[in-house]
């Protein structure tokens, strides 16, 4: 009994020293991170947060099913790669081949029509949103400075900031994306309040367009001179130029830093697996959908090409292009869109096959290499349809 009371002593005693901290330090996000993180026995954001979150609607007015393939359901995954799957906490997976269904599963609560976060596959959105504000002449070109649309980028180091930059992680701004620190700026963007001041707080460190270093303030940044260059809200971009224009089947969230605040478009875009892959089939289209260019051609062309920079070790980089990532396997090209939990819509353009899995946990490749669950999944898949 003694050593309990000892042990809770302690608790208390760092609780209040903690919560003295966050006081003086005025983080008072903290309290919702902790709240929301260690708090529920875990140390990073949960796939359903929007249910904590404010969130602004991506409305999809004109709804049409995918179709199904005539062997809808009758190639499944092997026992192993199942259980694979239910080893990392999969909650849907699906794969489109020759624009129809051929396969898809769920777990838990999640459906067809429910609602999940993508994380970082936000970003491709993002991306996708700026090659349509350039085809409408919002924007001249991804070479034009952001100091053009935000007026605390038109001075000193920051005003050599490009679009492009920002599109390909090599604006030199310092954010940082440690997943795990809760002082860094990722647990900031998810759980402050104030997204815009928190972004212009950070200053550029080292010179722009020479180095990968992938920070989701980049993408951030993107969201306000979207809206900046259109006038419109990114979500209420998102419904006109993609959502809508694609069928998506179910409406979107994107969820906000407060209560009528800014999209966090950096992550946090809830949709399923059906409507996430929406975006695969329209870049593996070329940007096309039913015929009508949404995203201009060259554009897209881009964003699944390698960008000309190095990473830190001063090697070429070879995994990212605008907002979407690159990988080889198995004899194929691959572009992708992926979040931070092991979110993936994966193209495979040869075999105009798209692979979509969501869920909890994802797990990490050495070095520069592709997360390994992103090639599990890419095996299964390639594994039931490859070649066929």
């Amino acid at each position: 009994m003694k050593r309990l009371w000892a042990v809770l002593k302690w608790i208390v005693i760092v609780l209040a020293v903690l919560n003295v901290a966050i006081v003086v330090s005025g983080n008072f996000y903290l309290y919702t991170v902790f709240q929301h993180t260690i708090f529920k026995g875990r140390l990073g954001p949960a796939i359903d947060e929007y249910e904590i979150f404010a969130n602004r609607d991506v409305p999809a007015p004109q709804p049409k099913a995918w179709p199904q393939g005539q062997d809808y359901q009758q190639v499944a995954p092997s026992e192993a790669q199942i259980a694979r799957m239910e080893e990392l906490g999969t909650v849907a997976f699906l794969i489109i081949k020759d624009d129809s269904i051929r396969y898809e599963r769920y777990w838990e609560k999640y459906g067809p029509k429910s609602h999940s976060n993508s994380f970082s596959m936000a970003k491709s959105i993002v991306s996708a949103l700026i090659g349509v504000a350039i085809g409408e002449g919002h924007i001249q070109n991804i070479d034009q400075p952001i100091g053009d649309f935000l007026p605390e980028y038109k001075e000193g180091k920051r005003a050599a900031i490009s679009i492009r930059h920002l599109l390909t992680m090599s604006s030199g701004i310092g954010f940082g994306e440690s997943y795990i620190n809760p002082l860094s700026y990722p647990a900031r963007a998810n759980y402050g309040t104030n997204l815009r001041e928190l972004v212009y707080s950070y200053d550029v460190e080292y010179a722009p367009g020479e180095v990968f270093f992938y920070t989701s303030g980049n993408s951030q940044l993107l969201a306000f001179v979207l809206e900046a260059a259109t006038g419109k809200r990114v979500s209420e971009y998102a419904s006109e130029k993609l959502w809508g224009p694609m069928r998506a089947e179910t409406p979107a969230m994107w969820s906000l830093d407060k209560e009528g605040g800014d999209e966090k478009a950096f992550c946090c875009f809830h949709s399923n697996a059906r409507d996430f892959a929406r975006m695969g089939q329209l870049y593996l289209n070329g940007g096309q959908w039913d015929g009508q260019q949404l995203v201009p051609a060259d554009f897209v062309a881009e964003s699944i090409q390698l960008a000309p920079l190095k990473e830190t070790d001063g090697s070429d980089q070879k995994r990212y292009g605008l907002h979407w990532w690159l990988l080889e396997h198995r004899g194929h090209e691959v572009f992708y869109m992926r979040g931070l939990a092991g979110q993936y819509v994966m193209v495979i353009p040869q075999l105009r096959m798209l692979v979509v899995r969501l869920g909890h946990k994802r797990e990490h490749g050495k070095g520069y290499a592709p997360p390994v669950d992103a090639i599990d999944w890419l095996d299964t898949a390639l594994d039931m349809y490859d070649d066929a």
